[in-house]
């Protein structure tokens, strides 16, 4: 069968158009990277002259960050790959372990020593030095990561509005592991910038080290809970996920419209991208079916799915007998 993506049709939740989602994550996962980049090196300036564990924290918080958006860009690139005889379905797939190596940088990079730091804090606290350094720092660094989200947001809009999903479902479901983590980790370097920002204002006022290490430990705690969203989602995936029920349900009705099908036994959906997803099912034909209709049918299956859903890259119908049918006897030579 052929593999020619069709162009025009509808998309459903949790899959992206692949010559715009390509791209689009990519510019994303950029500006993301390079904001997180120069905002470490703020972040870990102003701590040191601050003396903040909570700032240090967010210098580590924004490390992780962009190397998650590194470990990103070299599964954009790697997953891209066209198919060979080495991997006959691609290397879609392999954007997942990239994924989850990023979450679990997350979780290492950030969380760890986010905790470890504000524990430190806690046990030996000291007086607070300047803040007025961390505060402009701060200032600026949620401009840059809002400036940031605002990008992740505007491209999850833009694909949810293709199916014309909700936008936290589309988010919650897409295959597309880049614009997803960058949304959800600049939506926590937003809110751990408030933790920092609020830990600095508590020490100032009380004089106590205190605030600070407990804005660091929960600074930690939220990158804890980041990268276990992420890493769990990103592990359904590299398991294998099918694609959302509304999908199957209009697959299976899709196929059912070919003339010779009878009836669909059973159907496979495998998400493999953002835009590759792989159905494969046993189909009962007419038993009249002669077996050059029966091959017609199953291209012409393979056309209508692909033109109402571009991300379907690949189909494989199985003629099965439906149920009940009995085996006819052997032929006798």
């Amino acid at each position: 069968m052929s593999e020619q993506p069709a162009s025009t049709g509808e998309q459903p939740a949790g899959t992206s158009d692949e010559p715009a989602g390509t791209g689009e994550s990519t510019f994303t996962v950029i500006v993301a990277a390079v904001a997180n980049l120069g905002i470490a090196v703020a972040k870990a300036v102003a701590g040191t002259i601050s003396g903040s564990s909570a700032m240090l924290s967010e210098a580590a918080h924004s490390v992780a960050d962009a190397v998650t958006e590194l470990l990103q860009l070299t599964a954009l690139k790697r997953s891209a790959k066209p198919a060979d005889e080495d991997h006959p379905l691609g290397y879609g797939p392999e954007r997942y372990v990239w994924a989850l190596l990023a979450s679990v940088a997350t979780f290492v990079g950030g969380a760890v020593f986010s905790v470890y730091d504000g524990i430190l804090t806690l046990t030996h606290s000291a007086e607070p030095g300047d803040p007025l350094v961390s505060y402009l720092v701060l200032g600026v660094a949620f401009l840059l990561e809002g400036y940031a989200l605002c990008t992740g947001v505007r491209q999850v809009r833009a694909e949810a509005a293709r199916p014309a999903a909700p936008v936290g479902r589309h988010l919650r479901l897409t295959p597309d592991t880049a614009v997803k983590a960058v949304v959800l980790e600049d939506t926590a370097a937003l809110a751990g910038l408030l933790l920092a920002a609020g830990g600095l204002l508590g020490g100032q006022l009380t004089g106590s080290g205190v605030w600070d290490g407990v804005a660091s430990v929960l600074i930690g705690v939220l990158l804890v809970h980041v990268a276990w969203v992420l890493g769990r989602g990103h592990a359904r995936l590299l398991i294998g996920r099918p694609v959302p029920e509304p999908m199957r349900e209009a697959v299976r009705e899709e196929i059912l419209t070919v003339p010779h099908i009878v009836d669909v036994l059973e159907l496979t959906t495998l998400v493999q991208g953002p835009a590759e997803v792989l159905i494969a099912a046993k189909v009962d034909f007419r038993d009249a079916s002669s077996a050059r209709q029966i091959e017609w049918a199953c291209e012409e299956a393979e056309e209508q799915l692909r033109e109402r859903f571009p991300a379907i890259r690949r189909v494989y119908l199985d003629p099965t007998p439906g149920l009940g049918q009995e085996r006819p006897a052997a032929s006798s030579r």
